[in-house]
């Protein structure tokens, strides 16, 4: 046991590794003139197509010295970071004028890779002390050519790094291409091609702390600005409006409930009931599938949590822009040590729906998100592998997290589990329930799972879907985005919202004596993820130019492992929300 322990601790600090401190803008060196910095060249790929990325030296690029890889943390990894050290040698305070960096015969084969490189845009990304910079390996020729076949393609083969320091430290650093110095791949014939650069440095008052800002300050714009406060007040004011018109109606109509239950138990108690009080034998009835019940409410539980610390994480500094692989590793770590409150969750409300296989139980709530992503990611693993992307996992990395998930995930998940089941906690229903079920009256087509689901989804999800577009254009794109504390309070409405509209279309499926609220609620929450993955059909084909069978084959299976978490906490929301209130409106009355 002890030595299981050991490994456990030492896997979690491994991991943990990888999780920077707050705002310590990457590294803090200072360098004396002279003095090697080491450039580092990430990757590569297609403009539009950001999952889709690779090795710097995939590609025909030449290099003087032995190309060495930068150790990386698991986070880094899992964001497709591969860094190598760049041919290009930028010593600091040390100007340098049109030096060749190596010299290279380029075959046919190699004129034709990077042709087709700079035809789809194919850029380039380095780091140098831990700042980064980009640049476009080409450039293509179209003008005055209608013919495609025409086009001339280019390669640029000397690079202008600019270099802002303040006194010894490096503040920023931007690289462009020499528009002059290019090499001419238009024919399959063999060139030879003389990789040079220039580097010059200048001072700037620009204190070290402050320079990451230029980066988070392009999602702080006043335009940018506009549109999210923009966005922020049409949530504000669906949710006012749809707060006031609930209340409004659920008070009134709730009042006139009582009066009228009141009335009948004091004039006629043979009187036949009608409305929600006719169905208090039944409301608490156990849902069917219970053990999956539980389960979902137990995965959901865990990602609201998830999602609460990764807030926390990202109003605190931690995920500045940049920081390579810090939201990776946090998702990682955190979900990791949340398990048990799946665990507990899922088993202690499992107990009381009177379930008695609890093992069952649990195994379906570690599985019910992990297995989904899982198979997600083997098969979006083998298609990286297929296409030599870089984010293809390394063996390494797919072991660490394996055991990541054997001796923290799974361990924490069944000490909650037994943690739930000892707790014996029993279901607080205010009325008893009859020994056989009422028939569900017939019902319009409306009041059916399915178009309650669209009505369910639609409000939380008008409320922040101009949210969306820059969440989707920073992680499915090269946009920037720091304005976490806006996105928490579109992330507030969207559970507000989201509460509110399950409550009332539980209390109208009540009233229409349809006692069958359990899946109900929680799929009615959970639709806004459906929503969200619609958008991901419009955003691919209307607001973005990804292309490939990789690319495509990645957006559409992270969405849907994303749309599906949201599914499952937002359900969990919807039915919590919704069980305070049918608790509370069926202890206000008199049940026999």
């Amino acid at each position: 046991m002890e030595r299981i322990r050991a490994c456990l601790v030492t896997v979690l600090v491994l991991t943990l590794c990888g999780l920077p401190h707050v705002r310590s803008s990457a590294s803090d060196h200072r360098f004396k003139a002279g003095e090697d910095v080491p450039l580092y060249a990430n990757k590569v790929g297609p403009f539009h197509n950001p999952s889709e990325t690779y090795r710097y030296f995939d590609f025909p690029f030449c290099s003087s010295a032995p190309v060495k890889e930068k150790k990386e943390a698991l986070g880094e990894v899992l964001n497709g970071d591969r860094l190598v050290s760049a041919p290009y040698k930028l010593d600091f305070l040390t100007d340098k004028e049109a030096e060749i960096a190596c010299k290279k015969k380029l075959t046919k084969e190699e004129v034709a890779k990077f042709r087709a490189a700079v035809s789809k845009d194919y850029y380039f990304q380095m780091y140098y002390d831990d700042l980064p910079i980009w640049g476009f390996l080409g450039k293509v020729d179209k003008e005055g050519k209608a013919d495609p076949s025409e086009y001339k393609y280019y390669l640029f083969k000397h690079l202008v790094f600019e270099i802002l320091h303040n006194k010894d430290r490096v503040i920023e650093i931007t690289v462009r291409s020499d528009p002059n110095a290019l090499v001419d791949l238009t024919e399959d014939e063999e060139v030879n091609v003389d990789f040079m650069y220039t580097v010059k440095w200048k001072e700037t008052d620009t204190p070290f702390e402050k320079r990451m800002d230029k980066y988070s300050q392009s999602s702080s714009l006043p335009h940018h600005l506009e549109i999210h406060w923009f966005s922020i007040i049409n949530s504000c004011v669906t949710v006012l409006l749809l707060t006031g018109f609930l209340a409004t109606i659920l008070m009134r109509v709730l009042k006139n409930d009582f009066v009228k239950y009141a009335h009948d138990e004091e004039s006629a108690d043979d009187q036949e009931e009608t409305g929600w009080k006719y169905i208090h034998g039944d409301v608490f009835r156990y849902p069917k599938h219970k053990s999956l019940f539980a389960a979902a409410l137990g995965s959901g539980t865990q990602l609201f949590t998830l999602t609460i610390f990764i807030f926390i994480l990202a109003l605190v500094g931690v995920f500045y822009p940049y920081n390579r692989g810090a939201l990776f590793t946090a998702l990682v770590v955190i979900y990791a040590l949340t398990s048990g409150i799946a665990g507990y969750t899922a088993a202690s409300f499992y107990g009381q729906l009177e379930g008695t296989n609890w093992v069952r139980n649990l195994l379906l709530t570690g599985s019910l998100f992990c297995g989904p992503l899982f198979v997600t990611f083997c098969f979006l693993n083998t298609v990286a592998i297929a296409y030599k992307a870089t984010a293809a996992l390394p063996f390494g990395t797919i072991v660490v997290i394996f055991l990541i998930w054997a001796l923290v995930t799974s361990p924490l998940l069944v000490l909650g589990g037994i943690a739930g089941k000892n707790s014996k906690a029993e279901f607080q229903a205010p009325c008893r329930t009859t020994k056989y079920p009422r028939e569900i009256p017939p019902l319009p087509w409306y009041r059916k799972t399915l178009p309650q689901m669209a009505m369910a989804g639609f409000l939380p999800f008008s409320a922040i879907y101009i949210e969306l577009y820059y969440i989707f254009a920073s992680v499915w794109g090269h946009r920037i985005y720091t304005i976490y504390s806006i996105l928490f309070i579109v992330f507030i409405i969207l559970l507000i919202v989201t509460a509110f509209i399950t409550v009332a279309l539980t209390y109208f499926q009540l009233a229409a004596e349809d006692h069958e609220w359990w899946w109900r609620s929680f799929l009615c929450g959970g639709s806004t993820g459906l929503f969200i993955y619609a958008y991901c059909l419009y955003y691919y084909n209307a607001r973005s130019d990804m292309s490939g069978f990789m690319q495509t084959s990645f957006f559409f299976g992270y969405m849907a492992c994303i749309c599906y978490g949201f599914f499952l906490m937002l359900g969990t929301i919807g039915f919590r929300a919704s069980l305070f209130f049918v608790r509370h409106i069926y202890r206000s009355i008199k049940c026999e």
